[in-house]
């Protein structure tokens, strides 16, 4: 990857395109740090990490909801309206239709996606005003009721902005830069944070515990690198894997001439859904909480909802790993379709060797797709509930690391890095084509 981002530099065109990318995503780091008006710093400070919802929130958006800035949003009400389109999509025909029609629908849907996304900053940002107002002790500037309202109003309104801001920079990133804005945005946050909370170890929690004579804070610290670069392998290693299931062409004489005859490969990707699975199966556990977390309410059947369904709780392992299945062969089905495959095949004129065309061609790619689709939803499974055993552990938390990643942002880092250096790849095929033609 180093040596791919080194020739790209090489190219005025490329270079000028990461140099973009590059400046937008230190727009975006710069907005991380503004500070919104009216608001306390002091006590809003922290305020985030108090429990697990808000500290995943928070890493998201790298660190800026905890600390009050105008990009407390981040790119968060845009991936819930692209999740919601994407499965509407699927379910509504006019939608569906839209989808089929090219560059035009698509064109169509992702303006409705914005409209959407626009809406649900609005209404993220009335819930994280009532969440600050009721959860944190003077936290608004303005103490008299007219000026506290008008001052809560202009809060709400600068957090949607600061979304609608984010929102078009990863269109920006997406359109003249390298790279999918969005992820590039969600990588740059969960990034920093990790950063964030390992300078805070190294440089504040760690020494203060050596001068007490304890060192267990430094094993722990090597403990978690190590998780770190174990996790990140494995996802690498699964994210790269695939089936490849082998096509025979038949044979045709046409003359004096032979045509066919050649073996391709279907390539069937271990883990095709990506890091979505775990995205949509967090957003359905995590949306019942932000509603609670957002109305402030502490009545009994609040505190059963944190105690066994919230983040962190007794059955929210378990729901998980079974909507994280669910949706990984969700994802499955409409990425990959045996019964197309299996027609296309027998369409050209191949077969798979020793299965015989048509039906039992389908049949058998689907028992290869769900065998696989199983390997990688049980990956993802695991990987995601490590971090909520392995980092629960108390010299984990003494260190402030139990918040420091989760799995979905491990995937989401290694997925975005993965995805740059196949753009960074292309953009270099396609330069030296057209060197090449000319």
């Amino acid at each position: 990857m180093l040596q791919t981002i080194k020739n790209a530099f090489k190219s005025p065109e490329i270079r000028k395109k990461m140099l973009l990318t590059l400046g937008i995503l230190l727009i975006y780091r710069l907005g991380c740090f503004v500070p919104i008006p009216g608001i306390n710093l002091s006590t809003t400070f922290g305020a985030a990490t108090e429990n697990d919802f808000m500290a995943m929130l928070s890493m998201i958006t790298g660190g800026s909801l905890q600390n009050g800035t105008l990009f407390a949003l981040g790119i968060i009400p845009f991936i819930n309206s692209f999740i919601i389109m994407q499965l509407l999509t699927l379910v509504i025909p006019k939608l569906e239709k839209l989808s089929k029609e090219g560059e035009d629908g698509h064109k169509k849907i992702n303006q409705y996606t914005r409209y959407l996304a626009i809406l649900l900053g609005l209404i993220q940002a009335i819930g994280v005003m009532f969440s600050w107002r009721s959860n944190i002790t003077g936290v608004f500037g303005a103490t008299d009721g007219a000026s506290k309202v008008f001052t809560e109003i202009f809060i709400v309104i600068i957090l949607t902005g600061g979304s609608a801001l984010v929102m078009w920079l990863g269109e920006r990133i997406t359109e003249y830069g390298i790279g999918n804005g969005t992820s590039l945005i969600i990588f740059v946050g969960i990034v920093s944070s990790l950063g964030t909370s390992l300078g805070n170890a190294i440089f504040s929690t760690i020494p203060s515990q050596v001068k007490d004579g304890d060192l267990t804070g430094i094993w722990y610290l090597i403990g978690f690198i190590a998780l770190v670069i174990v996790l990140f392998g494995l996802i690498v290693f699964v994210d790269m894997s695939e089936r490849r299931i082998p096509v025979q062409s038949a044979k045709q004489v046409k003359g004096n001439k032979r045509y066919g005859g050649q073996s391709t490969h279907i390539h069937i990707k271990v883990n095709s859904g990506g890091v979505m699975p775990i995205i949509v199966a967090s957003s359905i556990i995590m949306f019942p909480q932000m509603i609670l977390q957002f109305v402030g309410s502490t009545s009994d059947f609040v505190v059963w909802w944190y105690t066994w369904m919230g983040v962190g709780g007794h059955l929210y392992p378990l729901f998980m790993f079974l909507f994280i299945i669910f949706f990984a062969y969700f994802y499955a089905q409409i990425q990959f379709n045996p019964d197309d495959i299996a027609r296309m095949i027998q369409q050209n004129g191949g077969f798979i060797p020793g299965i015989r065309p048509g039906k039992a061609t389908s049949d058998h790619l689907r028992k290869i797709n769900n065998r696989i689709t199983l390997f990688g939803a049980l990956f993802l499974a695991f990987v995601s509930l490590i971090p909520i055993y392995v980092l629960q552990i108390q010299g984990f938390q003494s260190l402030g690391l139990n918040h420091a990643f989760s799995a979905t942002g491990l995937l989401i880092v290694v997925s975005v890095a993965l995805e740059f250096d196949k753009q960074l790849e292309s953009q270099l095929l396609i330069k030296n084509n057209k060197g090449f033609l000319k």
